[in-house]
């Protein structure tokens, strides 16, 4: 992994911290492999709905390339992937 990527998953999770209100939380507290749902970092749908709104505003993707994707939501790691490969595609 290059220092790029490193990079972009530090500042989308302090980003999504900040989102989503988890309050004493910080970038480091979170797993790059762990779930994002459910048992890793405990979040629920309604915080998938703030996802996805975070996506669009903030990268600009189009809801329609997010829906019924759920393999994009199983970690940080692979929810950084999409957003940093969808952003080398524009």
């Amino acid at each position: 992994m290059d220092n790029n990527e490193q990079d972009f998953k530090y500042v989308f999770k302090a980003q999504l911290i900040e989102w989503l209100k988890l309050e004493n939380m910080k970038p480091e507290d979170i797993d790059d492999n762990a779930p994002i749902f459910g048992s890793g970092l405990g979040l629920d749908s309604l915080d998938a709905v703030e996802i996805v709104i975070m996506m669009q505003r903030k990268y600009g993707i189009p809801q329609k390339e997010i829906e019924n994707r759920r393999e994009i939501f199983a970690s940080i790691s692979a929810l950084t992937q999409f957003i940093q490969n969808r952003k080398n595609e524009q």
